[in-house]
């Protein structure tokens, strides 16, 4: 079939379901970029991106740069066979930014509920509007689930360079009904502030920066946490994949996972989670097979090192990541195996739409994949109830 006759937004029948209840912990929207103009600060509003379309591809025109639309995180509607990193706005499926498209392939998938992870901010040079570009996304992303009837909830993504702004950002979601807040895998660092690094750093922040979330700095922003019963998550590590580029893709994507044990350490070996013990951290889209060993790995170096290291924590590692984190996947039955191991309680399933790793649109065959000769008491609580605890969803 030529790429002009395939229909991303074809549909789907509905397949039969294998559970009868499912919290997708992972999910994402794809805006198109012109609601930055709306949603964007006044004084802001003149310098939104722009769009032109010219052949076969649109292009996002922004503060003096031209680039063809990135399709990897829209590959939902297409057979593996039909992915493209590049095209037109009108080659991603719908249900990325419209709720009630978004709706009809939840229900099509077996999906009940879902946790939305949106992104941003923008690629630009100007802090002041790198800086709004947070809260721009996040007040469409919040708009987009208020209108899912219940179905769909918000995590805010926000931005570390001060603290007490990271605080706002946090109150301010709980004030939209967002039920989480996402934060880069590192503090961020004006210093090593770009227009190149700028939407990778909303993610990776500097991981060799002089600040760490182990900092005095950070205890009000756990604090606040808690305070709100608001979960954070972490959604990739130091590395990041370059999804632009077919030579290296495949070989960063699976080092992203386990690099997203780094930040955790950075807070369990400095006592974070002793000091604020309901504090839950989520490490989304990271896999949970690694978990088992590392936390194996852990517990042994910890009794060993503990001495001279004069790490005093009050309990081995394992225990915290059974108390304070959570950890979602795609397909991993591997993990799904390893579940009664120590650290890996709080595991959450995900279909990750629409992204180039979803399960859509079968997501039920997935699971049948993933959870074979799992008790359905023990299949309800990784396919809903751990999300539904760690989201706050009832």
């Amino acid at each position: 079939m030529a790429e002009a006759d395939f229909d991303v937004n074809q549909q789907f029948e509905a397949e039969p379901r294998v559970h009868d209840y499912v919290v997708d912990a992972d999910v994402h929207v794809t805006p198109p970029p012109t609601f930055w103009a709306e949603y964007l600060s006044p004084q802001f509003r003149d310098l939104a991106p722009k769009v032109e379309s010219e052949g076969e591809f649109d292009y996002i025109v922004f503060e003096g740069q031209r680039r063809a639309v990135n399709l990897m995180a829209s590959q939902a509607g297409r057979t593996f066979d039909k992915y493209k990193n590049a095209g037109k706005l009108a080659d991603q499926r719908l249900g990325g930014w419209m709720v009630d498209k978004r709706l009809e392939d939840m229900d099509r998938d077996g999906i009940d509920k879902a946790v939305c992870f949106g992104g941003g901010p923008l690629g630009t040079g100007n802090l002041e509007l790198y800086l709004d570009s947070f809260d721009a996304f996040n007040r469409w992303q919040s708009d987009f689930c208020a209108d899912s009837n219940g179905r769909i909830y918000a995590c805010a993504y926000l931005t570390t360079v001060d603290v007490d702004q990271t605080i706002a950002g946090v109150k301010a979601a709980k004030a939209r009904g967002d039920v989480a807040v996402n934060l880069p895998a590192f503090p961020q660092s004006v210093s090593q502030f770009t227009k190149e690094g700028a939407v990778w750093q909303a993610m990776t922040g500097d991981p060799q920066g002089a600040r760490q979330y182990r900092d005095p700095e950070f205890d009000k922003l756990w604090a606040t946490l808690v305070d709100l019963d608001m979960p954070v998550t972490f959604h990739l590590g130091a590395r990041i994949s370059r999804f632009r580029d077919k030579t290296n893709f495949l070989c960063d994507l699976p080092m992203g996972k386990p690099a997203m044990l780094e930040m955790i350490n950075i807070m369990l070996y400095s006592g974070v989670f002793d000091r604020f013990p309901t504090l839950r951290v989520g490490l989304i889209e990271s896999g949970v097979g690694w978990i088992p060993w590392a936390c194996e790995y852990m517990d042994r170096a910890w009794e060993m090192q503990r001495h001279w290291t004069e790490c005093a924590i009050k309990h081995p590692p394992s225990f915290y990541f059974d108390q304070n984190v959570y950890a979602s996947f795609i397909e991993d039955p591997v993990g799904v195996e390893l579940r009664h191991k120590p650290g890996a309680k709080n595991i959450m399933w995900s279909s990750d739409y629409p992204h180039s790793e979803t399960t859509f649109p079968h997501s039920h065959k997935a699971i049948a994949r993933n959870f074979q000769g799992v008790p359905k008491d023990e299949m309800a609580w990784i396919l809903s109830g751990c999300a539904e605890k760690f989201f706050g969803l009832k």
